[in-house]
């Protein structure tokens, strides 16, 4: 075994997969956790592949144990934890070694570390990792921000680890400090409404046409086949037609309605409005998980209202109604996405590159779908324009937007919550609106407050006659 030139911190789930993959393609890789334990029962549990690792039981002995210059992989909790570690370690490395930061950390985390590394002249990495454990083990997508020349050092081997597209990497560098995390944020923000998105369509299913689980597995399975083919479309057939083998029952049906999360949608959510971009459809997922964490009020609200959702027509709700209205959503959704991207690009100086980022999310993370390479073709042919303004997916909405504009209509008129598709409805309609009714407001602080507003038909700031009258 040849001495280790990269090393990963921290055997949790997916430090642990991240570990076998990058062993598996190749790579001697030392490894740490703060309990030894874990270290034994890794190596123990890696089978052929723990002549690839080399177990350490203490920090000093794990930086000895990687050949300078070092790449060491954080794979711990985000927050203090990362500066807890990255502080410890300073004093042991030398000249050229990297720290990569590969946990789900907020890009202005990654920001702040990136310019107190720059300021003592050193390297840091903060790189997005999408996928779950799986992707971790056999291919991830990854979202790489810092010196570009410490990314194009380690990239030979995020690039081997990474899932393949057409046998293209899905592994990109995005720009500096935390440029990597903040696509990974998005990536994540948008999962958020994809996800919502996928069991409101569901719910109509279920509530509003009384189709048993089978039968749902059935129609996204068929989906799966389609344009909306992607892995959230794939799973949600698997979860639909699973069993639970203590009950007899469909899985769907013995679990509890309180959805989790770990905050990354709503950093989406709060960046967007620094940035003064609208994403009312990450806004609209994150609000739906919050509601459903309060269990006992809705019961209280069903208590007191009667239950909400009613039986739909199924002869005007179709499936291929829902597939139209789902994909006209899924488009409307990812223009915030990539209009946030944007947003950011020209806010930090980043040059996001629109294109790469759609193709690095084609395999490997948990939004990958065929209508990223569409996407990906789309933002390269037509440049910085809103999604929905590409032609290829301008005739999507124009052919969709009927069939969720219906689906909406009946679901709100039946009681059926869809607030991530009406949200992307009410979006695509101001986008399509040349004269909003944002005059009235203005109007209304120029009366109450003289803020001024502008005129039609001269410039400058102007007053309406209320003012000093």
């Amino acid at each position: 075994m040849t001495t280790p030139g990269i090393g990963l911190i921290g055997l949790g789930t997916m430090g642990s997969n991240l570990a076998l993959n990058i062993a598996d393609n190749g790579h001697d890789i030392a490894v740490y956790n703060r309990t030894p334990e874990r270290t034994r029962a890794f190596v123990d549990g890696a089978g052929e592949l723990a002549d690839k690792l080399t177990p350490c039981e203490t920090l000093t002995e794990f930086v000895a144990a990687i050949a300078p210059p070092r790449n060491i992989i954080l794979m711990v909790p985000a927050g203090e934890v990362v500066d807890q570690h990255i502080e410890i370690l300073r004093p042991m490395l030398g000249d050229g070694d990297l720290i990569i930061d590969a946990g789900n950390a907020n890009f202005r985390d990654t920001n702040r570390r990136a310019a107190e590394a720059r300021e003592k002249g050193e390297l840091f990495l903060g790189i997005g990792v999408s996928g779950g454990s799986e992707g971790a083990r056999y291919g991830p997508s990854i979202m790489g921000g810092g010196p570009k020349p410490a990314w194009d050092r380690v990239a030979p081997v995020l690039k081997a680890i990474a899932a393949k597209y057409d046998r293209v990497p899905c592994a990109t560098w995005m720009g500096e400090g935390g440029a990597g995390h903040f696509v990974k944020m998005v990536h994540n923000g948008i999962e958020y409404a994809d996800m919502q998105m996928i069991a409101e369509v569901y719910g109509i299913m279920r509530d509003g046409l009384g189709y048993e689980p089978a039968r749902i597995a059935d129609i996204f399975a068929a989906w799966n086949k389609g344009p909306l083919h992607s892995y959230l479309i794939e799973i949600s057939a698997e979860v639909s037609r699973a069993i639970d083998p203590q009950t007899d029952r469909p899985v769907l049906d013995i679990i509890l309605d309180r959805a989790g999360q770990k905050g990354t949608g709503r950093w989406t959510v709060i960046e967007a409005q620094h940035l003064g971009t609208p994403v009312s459809a990450i806004e609209a997922a994150v609000a739906a998980r919050n509601i459903s964490a309060r269990t006992k009020e809705r019961e209280a609200g069903e208590a007191l209202f009667g239950p909400a959702p009613q039986a739909l027509d199924a002869e005007t709700v179709t499936p291929q109604c829902l597939e139209n209205a789902l994909l006209a959503g899924k488009v409307a959704c990812y223009a915030q996405g990539f209009t946030m991207i944007e947003a950011a690009s020209e806010e930090f100086g980043w040059s996001l590159p629109l294109p790469e980022i759609a193709k690095v999310w084609r395999a490997g993370c948990i939004i990958r779908s065929t209508m990223l390479n569409d996407m990906a073709e789309a933002l390269t042919a037509s440049g910085r324009v809103n999604l929905m303004f590409a032609p290829f997916f301008a005739d999507i909405m124009k052919r969709g937007q009927g069939d969720l504009r219906s689906l909406v209509s009946k679901a709100s008129l039946g009681g059926n919550p869809v607030p991530a598709l009406s949200s992307g409805l009410a979006y695509f309609d101001m986008m399509r609106t040349g004269r909003s009714t944002a005059n009235m407001i203005q109007a209304q602080r120029d009366f109450f407050g003289a803020h001024s507003f502008e005129r039609v038909d001269a410039e400058g700031a102007h007053h309406g006659p209320w003012v000093g009258s």
